[in-house]
C-alpha cells in the first residue's frame, strides 16, 4: 500500500506502509492514528452522520440499509473501485467521495459520527480498530476478521472505544433467531445432544481464473490495485480472479463457504447452548493445501457443555458444498420429503415415540421461502414454549409447528405461538424477544 502523507495533526508520522499499518492498528499499543472522542459531528439534535468504507456488494447494501432510516444522512462514500463510488454518488450526491480510507479517517473524522464497513475480508481490521480508535459507531460487516488474533483485537477495542458496534449477522436481530434460542433454552425437547448444520447454496463468487502464476493482466483504470490488496503482499492483477467478488475463495483475502456462511448458521447454537471455545475440531472431508479454499468441507467441532446439552460436551458438524448431513438423523415433517438446501438440525435427548428423535429443524434458502413465505421452524414435540406473542410480521411470515407428525399453519400477526393458540396470549413476553 502507498504511503500516506497528511497535515492532519493525529498523525504522529508523516507516512504510513503497509507494514507500520497492519503492525499499529491491530495491536493493543497506542497506534499511529489517534482521533478526538466525538459524539455528534454538529449537533446532538442533528443528524447521525455516516461514512461508508466499501460501498460494493454487501457494503452497498448494508449502506443502502443505513441510508433508508430517517435520522441517518450520508456524507462520505470511500471505496477503491471508482465505479461503486460512482453509482453511491448518484444515490448521495452531497456525500463526499474518497479513494483512501486512511485520507477519510485522518482528514474528515469531524464531519461523520459512525462508519460501516463492507471491504473484502481481509481488509476488515484495520479501517475498522482505526475507526474505533477515532471514537466513532461502528457496524462491520461479518465476519468480524480472518484470523483470530484481528477478532481479538477489534473486540477489545470496542470495548475501549464505549462506542456503539454491530457485526453483519442480521439474522440475530431476527425474530425467528431469537424465538429459536428461547425454544431451545426452554428445555421443550430435552437437553441438546448434537447439532447438524449445513449449508449448500451455489458459490457464485467462486473465480472464473484460479491460476495466479504469470505477470497478471492490466489493472482496469477504475480500480486501485494497491489499496484494494490493502495490508496483504503486493501481487499482480488477474481479471476474474480477485475483484469485486470472488476474493472469497482464497487464503488472505477470504475464509472460504464456512467463514463467509458459517457465521450465521453458527450464532444461535452458540447463543442458545451457551458455547465457548472447541475442544477438538477434525476436518472429516479431505483438506486442502491452497492457495484456495476448499469447495467441499465437513468439520466436526466438539464443544464443552453447558446447562443445555445433554452431556460435558456436544457435537456440533458443519457440511458445505453438496456434503450433506445423514438424513437418518433428522425426522422431516411429511410435507418435506427431502432435507433442504441450508438448515440447522438441533437434536435433544426427550424420548417421544414419533418421532424417534426430538429435534428443531431451522430452514433456510429461497426454495422454503417461496414456499413458506419465510424461514421456517420445524419442531418435533408437543411444545411447551415461552409464552411468545408476535406484534407484527418479519423476516419469517410463518411458523410452521410439528406436533405428534401433523404439519400445522399459524399465521404469526399478533398470535401466540405456544401450544394454546390463543389470539392474544396473556402470559409474560421474555424481554429479550419482545417485538416493538
Amino acid at each position: 500500500m502507498k504511503q500516506l502523507t497528511t497535515n492532519s495533526p493525529s498523525i504522529h508520522s508523516p507516512s504510513l506502509t503497509r507494514r507500520q499499518l497492519l503492525r499499529n492498528a491491530t495491536t493493543a499499543t497506542v497506534g499511529v492514528i489517534g482521533f478526538p472522542a466525538i459524539v455528534r459531528s454538529t449537533s446532538l439534535n442533528s443528524k447521525l452522520q455516516v461514512a461508508c468504507i466499501g460501498i460494493g456488494g454487501m457494503g452497498g447494501r448494508t449502506m443502502e440499509s443505513v441510508a433508508s432510516h430517517p435520522e441517518v444522512q450520508i456524507t462520505a462514500l470511500c471505496d477503491v473501485d471508482s465505479n461503486f463510488l460512482t453509482a453511491a454518488s448518484r444515490k448521495h450526491p452531497h456525500a463526499s467521495t474518497h479513494r483512501d480510507w486512511r485520507e477519510l479517517l485522518a482528514e474528515h473524522s469531524d464531519k461523520f459520527d459512525a462508519v460501516t464497513i463492507g471491504t473484502p475480508d481481509h481488509m476488515h481490521a484495520a479501517p475498522a480498530v482505526t475507526a474505533l480508535r477515532a471514537k466513532k459507531h461502528l457496524y462491520l460487516q461479518k465476519p468480524m476478521a480472518p484470523t483470530l488474533h484481528e477478532c481479538r483485537v477489534i473486540t477489545r477495542k470496542a470495548a475501549q472505544a464505549g462506542v456503539v458496534t454491530q457485526l453483519g449477522n442480521q439474522g440475530r436481530s431476527s425474530i425467528e433467531s431469537r424465538h429459536t434460542v428461547e425454544l431451545i433454552r426452554s428445555g421443550v425437547i430435552g437437553k441438546i445432544k448434537e447439532v447438524i448444520l449445513w449449508e449448500n447454496k451455489k458459490l457464485r463468487w467462486w473465480p472464473k481464473n484460479t491460476d495466479s502464476s504469470g505477470r497478471g493482466d492490466a489493472v482496469p483504470a477504475t480500480l486501485d490495485w494497491d489499496l484494494w490488496l490493502g495490508v496483504q503482499a503486493p501481487r499482480p492483477y488477474f481479471a476474474d480472479t480477485y475483484h469485486p467478488q470472488t476474493w472469497r475463495a482464497w487464503y488472505g483475502f477470504g475464509v472460504g463457504e464456512m467463514g463467509d456462511m458459517g457465521c450465521h448458521h453458527f450464532d444461535i447454537s452458540f447463543d442458545a447452548l451457551k458455547l465457548t471455545a472447541p475442544l477438538r475440531v477434525q476436518q472429516l472431508s479431505p483438506i486442502t493445501t491452497g492457495p484456495l479454499w476448499g469447495k467441499q468441507r465437513q468439520v466436526e467441532l466438539v464443544f464443552p457443555g453447558s446447562d443445555i446439552t445433554g452431556g460435558d460436551t456436544v457435537k456440533l458438524t458443519w457440511h458445505d458444498g453438496e456434503m450433506r448431513p445423514d438424513a437418518s438423523l433428522i425426522s422431516l415433517p411429511s410435507l418435506i420429503d427431502t432435507l433442504p438446501e441450508s438448515g440447522a438440525c438441533w437434536i435433544g435427548n426427550l424420548t417421544v415415540r414419533k418421532p424417534p428423535l426430538p429435534q428443531f429443524i431451522a430452514r433456510e434458502g429461497a426454495n422454503e421461502r417461496s414456499k413458506f413465505g419465510g424461514h421456517s421452524i420445524f419442531w418435533s414435540k408437543k411444545v411447551v414454549c415461552p409464552r411468545l406473542v408476535r406484534a407484527g410480521w418479519s423476516a419469517m411470515s410463518r411458523y410452521i409447528p410439528l406436533k405428534q407428525g401433523d404439519l400445522q399453519m399459524q399465521r404469526p400477526h399478533h398470535r401466540c405461538l405456544c401450544q394454546c393458540s390463543i389470539r392474544e396470549c396473556e402470559q409474560p413476553i421474555p424481554r429479550s424477544i419482545e417485538m416493538r
